[in-house]
């Protein structure tokens, strides 16, 4: 394969492990506790993310929950109500350091995820994680390949997908529940399921995020999979739109 075709494809699947872990690791099984892990997949997604983003579970958990406990209202790190769309999209990053930061958010919404063993051995040390993350990359493609796509890859993360989620997943789209989130079909597929929104904010325990047929979760059939090998666990089943179609028609 030349170095043409293996950055864009190389950068694409790196972006899609690191949203895919994000969504399944951090959003679903930590975050709202909705999969119940197995240690090896519980320590293959620290390490997926560790390489791929160096982000701390500790703090993603923790600005994620005071989201859902403020959302779009005083209090939220991220509200593109309250700060505007085009500054979250932007600056989603700066935002998200900024709370990640606050020791007071860290140990008022993720007192169960203190750092471990691991985490002050490597976890925490991001930079690190990073680094061998790219210094593999380059080992598999070639420097400036390995160097390109991993640049490419932390843009679209850090500058595209995590902040269209958050800012556009709050602005505007579809919407199946009353609530201050929207659902954009389109964006799901490449989002891991996280830009159906909506389905979230009304269900947050619910391990799958699409609901109607319409509707695609990329990372439902991979928790399913993990689910089928033994390696985590459903513990509720995922909200079914006929239930709640059949809710709604109820007096």
């Amino acid at each position: 394969m030349t170095a043409a075709w293996a950055v864009p494809l190389v950068t694409i699947a790196l972006t899609q492990v690191a949203v895919i872990a994000t969504s399944i690791y951090l959003h679903r099984a930590l975050a709202h506790r909705s999969l119940h892990l197995h240690p090896i997949a519980d320590m293959a997604f620290r390490i997926a993310l560790w390489l791929t983003t160096g982000q701390s579970r500790q703090q993603w958990v923790a600005v994620h929950r005071k989201h859902h406990t403020f959302t779009d209202r005083p209090g939220d790190p991220h509200s593109p109500r309250l700060l505007g769309f085009w500054r979250v999209q932007l600056f989603n990053v700066a935002y998200y350091v900024r709370e990640a930061r606050n020791a007071k958010t860290l140990e008022a919404f993720a007192p169960d995820l203190r750092p471990d063993r691991l985490d002050r051995l490597f976890f925490s040390r991001g930079f690190l994680g990073v680094g061998i993350g790219l210094s593999l990359l380059c080992m598999l493609i070639g420097l400036w390949s390995g160097l390109i796509a991993g640049l490419l890859h932390a843009g679209l993360y850090v500058f595209v997908m995590a902040p269209l989620i958050n800012a556009l997943g709050h602005w505007r789209g579809t919407k199946n529940f009353e609530n201050t989130a929207y659902n954009s079909r389109l964006l799901a597929w490449i989002t891991a399921g996280e830009s159906l929104h909506n389905n979230h904010h009304a269900h947050p325990r619910s391990a799958k995020f699409s609901l109607r047929r319409s509707e695609f979760d990329p990372s439902w059939p991979i928790i399913r999979s993990l689910a089928a090998a033994g390696l985590l666990v459903i513990p509720e089943p995922p909200v079914a739109w006929a239930r709640v179609a059949a809710g709604r028609r109820s007096p």
